[in-house]
């Protein structure tokens, strides 16, 4: 790597008491510090780096930052015996455009320890239209099927199935042969959703369990959620015996008002799904199925589009208005 080359990076930085997103170059040795230095082909675009935009997003604590919390590229110099000059991969989660600075930048310089070897059955655009949200779906449902999920269990509740975590989580369940049932109230997504392989979308209102009920018709033999909020307790009390919800996300909220009827009268269990320090040995099982029984092929272009640098402040304010559908992909090179 030329030690005078500079980059361009998308940059959240205070501007007359507001809080702004330009592209800002840079000179190479304002990278941080870390072993593995990577020429940046994509990143991802995922509701964390919309919250790292606004000033109550409670994401970021320190000006001027450059968000994206995840990328895939080329490796351009190395510290490290795992990698060396040429090795594609990928970066998810750990600080990474958070408390270090991220993926919407042509140059990036992480820890060793964060750097996951791009399977051979993925490109770099293919990783990061599955990104950080595609992961986590597939988390999901490896903890689902960890817990005794099979084909023949009954329907499968994606909720939120628009957003980047539920589109994938459609399309993974449905890859391996699942009956997908997807709940949202973009109505004019239907044959979004039904290209990804859900067989049946329903809104979240029907969902709801009449007000102070803790248990209704057993309705779902497990549920991938990234939306948590109002709506989980519903769903907690219509899984079948013995299933189980994976939750990752909390667009509906924080917080929700439960009972503890589905969890000791018919054993369902709540699995927390946390993309962010993820062990390494789950994350490569994880990437290696998405490089393999996974592999995206045409789906990734039905679920994701390119954007550019210019084009990413004005899709961090749609996925924050919950106006994204899909992913977004932001091309470096």
């Amino acid at each position: 790597m030329d030690e005078m080359e500079s980059y361009l990076a998308l940059t959240i930085d205070w501007q007359e008491s507001l809080l702004k997103s330009e592209v800002r170059e840079y000179p190479s040795d304002r990278l941080p510090d870390g072993e593995v230095t990577i020429r940046v082909a994509c990143s991802g675009v995922n509701y964390k780096d919309g919250l790292a935009s606004v000033p109550n997003g409670k994401i970021v604590r320190s000006y001027p930052h450059i968000p994206g919390i995840d990328l895939a590229g080329t490796v351009i110099a190395s510290a490290s015996p795992r990698f060396r000059e040429g090795d594609d991969v990928l970066v998810t989660g750990y600080g990474l455009g958070v408390t270090h600075p991220g993926g919407f930048s042509q140059l990036a310089r992480v820890p060793a320890d964060w750097v996951v070897p791009l399977p051979q059955g993925l490109t770099a655009f293919e990783a990061m239209a599955i990104g950080t949200a595609g992961f986590t779906a597939a988390l999901s449902v490896s903890a689902l099927e960890a817990n005794g999920l099979r084909r023949d269990s009954g329907p499968v509740l994606v909720a939120g199935a628009t957003g980047g975590v539920g589109s994938w989580a459609v399309a993974l369940l449905a890859r391996s042969g699942y009956e997908v049932v997807a709940s949202t109230r973009k109505r004019e997504e239907i044959g979004f959703l039904k290209e990804l392989g859900a067989a049946e979308i329903i809104s979240p209102e029907e969902l709801l369990l009449p007000s102070g009920k803790p248990l209704g018709s057993e309705r779902w033999a497990a549920a991938v959620d990234p939306v948590g909020g109002a709506y989980l307790p519903s769903l907690l009390g219509t899984i079948r015996y013995g299933g189980a919800i994976a939750l990752s996300g909390l667009t509906g909220g924080v917080s929700f008002d439960g009972s503890v009827m589905p969890f000791i009268l018919r054993g369902v269990s709540l699995i927390g799904i946390d993309s962010v320090l993820c062990p390494m040995e789950k994350r490569l099982a994880a990437w290696e199925r998405l490089g393999g029984e996974w592999q995206p092929g045409s789906v990734a272009e039905t679920i994701a589009h390119r954007i550019s640098l210019a084009e990413l402040p004005g899709e961090l304010q749609r996925i924050l208005q919950g106006q994204a559908r899909g992913r977004a992909v932001v091309s470096l090179l």
